[in-house]
């Protein structure tokens, strides 16, 4: 993504754009969800807000640029302020990634809507970009692997005992990513084998004639 900011500048920045974007919608929902599931930590932290600055990690805004692999800052939450901490910590897990989803299928009905306009070329431009990241994003963090969403929310719906076993493996969750998006030998991630898919699956709705192969 780096190396257009010098081949195409105008569209550097609208993926910059949908970067913070994507990102900023995402963290704001799990503050949201556990503020309103009781835990006042994301507001006292100042991350109820839909201020970029406050949700953007540099070094993971950097990477995703560069490498396109990065990450937001993480919302904390005390799962001892909440009702039902395993179920509600799943909640707000999966609200990052519902929320990516649903942007991207917003966008798509707009896009679908303007394409008869005769600015459709330069929305097409600034829409497409977001579709694609708010899609990558949330699949990716669908991911049951440390410290991505999907973890929390496979332990939500596992009975207790076996809730248990499953978070035991959290302090090896980084070692597992990293290991799964690594491109060995010059290849593709093996991540890439398990969400290419289901990414190109959402373009296919929501971008029709755009494939995801190769955005991880």
């Amino acid at each position: 993504m780096l190396g257009d900011l010098f081949n195409n500048p105008v569209g550097f920045v609208m993926w910059v754009i949908a970067l913070v974007v994507a990102i900023t919608i995402h963290e704001f929902s799990h503050a949201f969800l556990a503020d309103r599931l009781g835990d006042p930590t994301p507001r006292l932290q100042g991350r109820l807000t839909l201020n970029p600055l406050a949700h953007l990690d540099p070094l993971g805004s950097l990477l995703m640029l560069i490498a396109r692999f990065g990450w937001g800052k993480p919302v904390m939450f005390d799962p001892f302020n909440l009702r039902n901490p395993r179920r509600d910590a799943a909640i707000i897990s999966i609200a990052g990634p519902v929320s990516n989803l649903l942007l991207a299928g917003i966008l798509s009905i707009i896009l679908r809507v303007t394409l008869a306009t005769p600015y459709a070329m330069l929305i097409v431009a600034i829409l497409e970009p977001l579709i694609v990241l708010n899609v990558v994003l949330g699949v990716f963090n669908l991911v049951p692997i440390h410290p991505l969403d999907g973890f929390k929310i496979v332990g939500g719906i596992l009975p207790a005992e076996y809730a248990r076993q499953w978070y035991e493996l959290e302090p090896y969750g980084m070692i597992f990513l990293i290991f799964m998006i690594f491109p060995f030998f010059g290849g593709t991630a093996p991540i890439s084998h398990f969400i290419t898919p289901i990414i190109n699956f959402f373009l296919v709705i929501f971008l029709p004639g755009v494939g995801g192969s190769g955005i991880i």
